[in-house]
């Protein structure tokens, strides 16, 4: 057991009026550390740390900031292991899980590093004579990234490596369930050189975070917000930073369908399936939940995703054979197991699966799911995918886009055109052909619509998000003026 400290102003800190909170291994029950459970006070003084050390790091030349950065993955990957065995321990990931964190993580880091000198204005022609217009990208001051603990490596660096290498200074609220883990982050970055301040980690219990991050949305100090994680808490997190007139990045909740038309090749839809569905036991935002699938190739589809999914190993998530491990919590898989049952109740086909010892749940794939059924509609965030059969291509987009959600989905089919087709016409921020619903890359444009959320992390759209675009002009010479 650990005793855990938060980083604030380059120091570490304990919670002003010295509350913890008790973090369990999901899977073992044991403790794995106590943790400071930050309040508005803890909130204030990391927000003044981020805002002191702005005036510093604003003026830092981009290749010294694209250095640190660079400085930080190569401390980060040297740290995998270590990492990766944190990330089981508190979130009952699979060992290989936490080191494929790490790794895509420090890439993150690469890649925000090679913006440095991506951020890029123009001079824009102006009637006025004499005068040289200019757009120009500035940094923000001081962002507030809020980051998950179902890819906690990977969403906790998105959440702050972009930002800074725009030149911002950061407050990291940390999730409850990962907290050794994200503080790594703030621990890599400062021991690469970031000045003390320009990243700050805070820690909360899930009953502390509310009044610490209304402190945070409200503090004058803070100028942008990016949050990953529930739809519910991310329409929270809108309307308080709509009230101080905040931007706000939201990538939320997902209920990705992926859609296999009748020429597809059935082995590889099957493959995408049995990855998107279960990989990391569902905890995915982009994870398949929905299998729209047209009739005629139906049964042969499910005969090869069952057979895929019967074979997955579940098991302790410390065991380097097991690829299935824990869910990050009895009150997740709990949730799961109901919905499960619901559909069963209401005449849905367990095909594989549907069985659960603890925090382990069995790879499961349900047929004859209704709309009345809770799991159409609600995100399951569990090793669960159910069967939606389609009758032609107007059938298959209606059920693709028949969700709330529109983070992510993929088309599988021989034909690239009707393919192609049909994917233009679903609702979703990203989509794939021929390809599994879960990917991403530290350059791609990254967000979801409807209720997953709205703005982009990565790339160019990255450094949008978390930039001030100004107008400025310079007169040359004389102007004219009416009065």
């Amino acid at each position: 057991m650990q005793t855990v400290a938060m980083l604030i102003g380059g120091r570490d800190a304990a919670a002003g009026d010295g509350r913890y909170y008790e973090k369990r291994n999901p899977f073992t029950g044991e403790l794995v550390a106590r943790v400071p459970d930050a309040g508005p006070v803890d909130a204030a003084a990391a927000a003044a740390a981020a805002a002191a050390a702005f005036v510093e790091w604003s003026k830092t030349p981009p290749s010294k900031r694209r250095a640190i950065l660079w400085k930080a993955a190569d401390l980060l990957e040297a740290r995998a292991a270590d990492v990766a065995k944190t990330i089981t321990a508190e979130t009952g990931a699979t060992f290989g899980w936490g080191m494929f964190n790490t790794a895509f993580a420090a890439s993150m880091m690469r890649e925000a590093a090679a913006a440095t000198t991506q951020i890029t204005g123009e001079v824009i022609p102006s009637d006025i004579p004499g005068s040289i217009a200019l757009s120009v990208r500035q940094p923000v001051g001081v962002v507030l990234g809020i980051a998950p603990w179902n890819a906690p490596m990977i969403l906790g660096v998105r959440a702050v490596a972009m930002p800074l290498a725009c030149g911002n200074t950061v407050v990291l609220k940390a999730s409850e369930e990962c907290p050794q883990t994200h503080r790594v982050i703030g621990d890599v970055l400062e021991e690469a050189g970031l000045p003390a301040g320009a990243i700050n980690v805070l820690t909360t219990s899930r009953e502390g975070a509310a009044a610490t991050v209304d402190a945070l949305i409200a503090d004058p100090r803070v100028r942008r917000i990016n949050f990953t994680g529930s739809t519910s808490v991310g329409r929270v997190i809108a309307e308080k930073a709509a009230k101080h007139l905040k931007p706000v990045l939201l990538e939320l909740g997902g209920k990705a369908p992926l859609v296999v038309l009748d020429d597809a090749d059935l082995d590889e839809a099957a493959a995408a399936a049995n990855f998107g569905a279960f990989m990391h036991q569902g905890q995915i935002c982009m994870s398949t939940e929905r299998l729209v699938v047209q009739e005629p190739v139906v049964q042969p589809f499910l005969d090869r995703l069952v057979a895929k999914a019967k074979a997955l190993k579940v098991g302790d998530p410390a065991a380097p054979d097991t690829q299935i491990g824990s869910m990050v919590s009895e009150r997740a898989a709990q949730r799961v197991q109901d919905l499960i049952k619901d559909a069963v109740d209401r005449g849905a086909r367990v095909l594989c699966g549907g069985e659960a010892q603890g925090t382990l749940l069995q790879p499961t794939v349900l047929d004859r799911v209704t709309p009345q059924m809770r799991i159409y509609r609600e995100e399951s965030f569990g090793p669960v995918v159910i069967v939606v059969p389609v009758n032609d291509d107007e059938g298959a987009i209606r059920a693709a886009n028949d969700t709330e959600y529109g983070l992510a989905a993929a088309v599988f089919g021989h034909d690239l055109d009707r393919a192609y087709a049909v994917a233009t016409r679903i609702e979703s921020g990203i989509c794939h052909i021929n390809g599994p619903t879960v990917a991403d890359e530290p350059q791609m444009p990254f967000g979801g619509v409807k209720q997953s959320g709205f703005g982009r992390f990565g790339g160019k759209a990255g450094i949008a998000e978390f930039t001030e675009l100004r107008w400025i002009t310079i007169q040359t010479g004389h102007r004219h003026y009416p009065i």
